[in-house]
């Protein structure tokens, strides 16, 4: 099992911080430098930045959303950043949610199983640099009827291959996954519910493509607080309004996600009580109802020795790369989590 960062979004006011995180990271030998998007900072300058800046680590989009690129842009923009860093890029992708995707890219959120694989069809053909034609549903290159010919790509990527990731929470998102992706960016994994609620359907997707998980990347992002073994509940604390904002805010009461997945953990009287108060106004009231246990099987917090026994944990219910997004109200805390990370790997053996 190897380890990454996650940056999360930049413009949040630490950004001097998250490029000294991202070089640590590589200075400590982590494996990728994950950085996000929704509707404030884009992926692909931030890591662009990062990789002038570091010398090993592989830079990441986590996610790079695909209502925001035609899928040619989203090639030309991988195949630039894969030759820039010296190939060291992943690209994460994924369909965002309605309200962003509606709200904020004027993109109707519909069929987003069939979008992501025709998206990823286009993308990864582009970057073949084949000259690019495509008849789908949702997309068709050139447009009929008009000047419009075949072209490819003039960018050579660093390498022939650059590995695919996408976000996948549900059961139907995570088998394409598994059939049509190098890895699955995962979010709230729980190493005791991983099996039955996400590795079982990249299993199958992957059978589905006659193949199996060797290869594939299970990469789940897990924030993380070192600490004393008796703070443990006082570390949970610091990320209620993290899990609230997603178990309950991150959709409508019809679609949501995350307060999908939680239900599959099998807090689903919780689950609906936070989405209830947030929505409603209450955020407080929406921190205050998530269930402690939640956190703490969806974080990584406490000793270095407690880390060490969740990590074994992960690494035996497949997760290939463990993403820290390590929490810190200063820059030193934020490394010293970093170091953290690396100590609890050697302890459980996995370095």
């Amino acid at each position: 099992m190897q380890l990454g960062i996650n940056l999360g979004y930049w413009g949040a006011g630490m950004d001097a911080d998250n490029l000294a995180v991202a070089q640590e990271a590589d200075r400590l030998g982590y494996a990728v430098c994950w950085a996000a998007e929704a509707y404030g900072s884009d992926a692909p300058t931030v890591l662009s930045y990062v990789a002038a800046r570091t010398e090993r680590i592989d830079v990441g989009s986590a996610i790079m959303q695909i209502p925001a690129r035609q899928p040619a842009m989203t090639a030309m923009t991988a195949a630039t950043l894969d030759s820039l860093s010296g190939g060291r890029f992943r690209l994460g992708l994924g369909v965002s949610g309605p309200q962003v995707s509606e709200g904020w890219y004027g993109v109707k959120f519909d069929k987003p199983l069939a979008r992501t694989r025709e998206y990823v069809e286009i993308v990864r053909r582009a970057m073949s640099r084949e000259r690019l034609s495509y008849d789908g549903e949702h997309w068709t290159l050139p447009l009929p009827g008009g000047p419009g010919k075949p072209i490819k790509l003039t960018v050579h990527p660093q390498r022939e291959h650059i590995p695919l990731y996408i976000a996948a929470i549900g059961p139907k998102n995570l088998e394409q996954t598994g059939e049509i992706a190098d890895g699955a960016l995962l979010i709230f994994p729980s190493a005791d519910h991983l099996e039955e609620t996400a590795v079982t359907y990249l299993r199958a997707g992957r059978e589905k493509a006659g193949k199996t998980m060797d290869g594939f990347d299970v990469c789940p992002t897990l924030p993380l607080a070192v600490g004393d073994d008796k703070d443990v509940t006082r570390l949970a604390d610091t990320f209620r309004p993290y899990t609230a904002l997603y178990v309950g805010g991150m959709g409508s009461f019809k679609q949501n996600f995350y307060n999908q997945l939680a239900r599959r953990m099998g807090y689903e009287q919780a689950a609906a009580e936070v989405q209830e108060k947030y929505l409603s106004g209450d955020k407080e009231g929406a921190a205050a109802a998530v269930p402690h246990d939640l956190i703490d099987r969806t974080t990584l917090l406490g000793s270095v020795e407690r880390i060490a026994d969740r990590m074994k944990a992960y690494a035996a219910a497949g997760v290939t790369t463990l993403t820290l997004a390590p929490a810190g109200f200063t820059l030193d805390e934020r490394l010293a989590s970093l170091r953290a990370g690396v100590d609890a790997m050697e302890r459980a053996g996995l370095a």
